[in-house]
């Protein structure tokens, strides 16, 4: 029999890093197994079963899955280094819109209507098109971890400040009932270590006021137990 793992699969741009480490911390003897998988591949790696949950951009179809939002990253150009974009910190829209832009094939912005004039040539990777970029054909619009991971010394990018942002999910088998993976849910959330979600919750905060009444309902609660033992010394407060 088989020791019990848990495979995490992650797509470009996306960081299990943070949560492998708690993962490592609370389940040591539960390896957590990383699997690198194309954005197009992830959700039908996890509807298969090839990964138990996987860090991937939400799809259009989330037929079969669970899907946790988890953040939204920014959208970015990649230009050339010596691009006139370069002399400000974040462009917009409007700036785009003469600049010839590429559109690979595996694009994962799915921007309906971006801007720009879009070339006809759609490299297959977003890698490929990358090297356009740097061959000066055109500007390459990309969430900003995947601007990061393939960074060059001879390009740069800069935010989209009035562009959609790229959101980033986690998503399982729909109606999971793993135990495995409710816990790796946990971990993302941030559920505490023995902690689980059918654990009572813990009591609401009092107020200034109901604490106060309490006390004087302790005190006189206590003065009146030391009123029937007979005892007329007081401990000090």
């Amino acid at each position: 029999m088989n020791p019990p793992s848990l495979t995490l699969g992650y797509v470009p741009g996306a960081t299990p890093a943070k949560w492998a480490r708690v993962w490592a911390e609370r389940h040591p003897a539960v390896p957590l197994l990383l699997q690198a998988i194309d954005a197009a591949d992830a959700p039908d790696a996890v509807r298969a079963g090839t990964v138990d949950v996987a860090l991937l951009r939400p799809p259009p179809d989330v037929s079969g899955l669970s899907v946790i939002p988890l953040y939204e990253e920014t959208t970015v150009a990649v230009v050339p280094k010596d691009h006139v974009f370069t002399a400000v910190d974040e462009i917009t829209v409007a700036d785009l819109h003469e600049e010839p832009v590429l559109l690979p094939a595996d694009d994962v912005v799915g921007w309906a209507h971006a801007p720009g004039q879009l070339l006809d040539h759609r490299p297959e990777t977003t890698m490929d098109a990358i090297e356009l970029v740097a061959a000066g054909l055109g500007a390459l619009i990309v969430p900003q971890s995947l601007a990061r991971l393939y960074h060059r010394k001879d390009l740069c990018y800069r935010p989209i400040a009035d562009a959609p942002t790229c959101p980033v999910a986690l998503a399982f088998s729909e109606g999971s009932a793993a135990t495995l993976v409710d816990e790796f849910v946990g971990v993302v959330r941030g559920r505490k270590a023995g902690s689980s979600r059918g654990q009572a919750q813990p009591a609401p905060k009092r107020s200034a006021r109901e604490k106060t009444l309490a006390k004087q309902a302790a005190r006189a609660a206590a003065g009146k137990v030391a009123r029937q033992s007979g005892g007329t010394r007081r401990g000090r407060r």
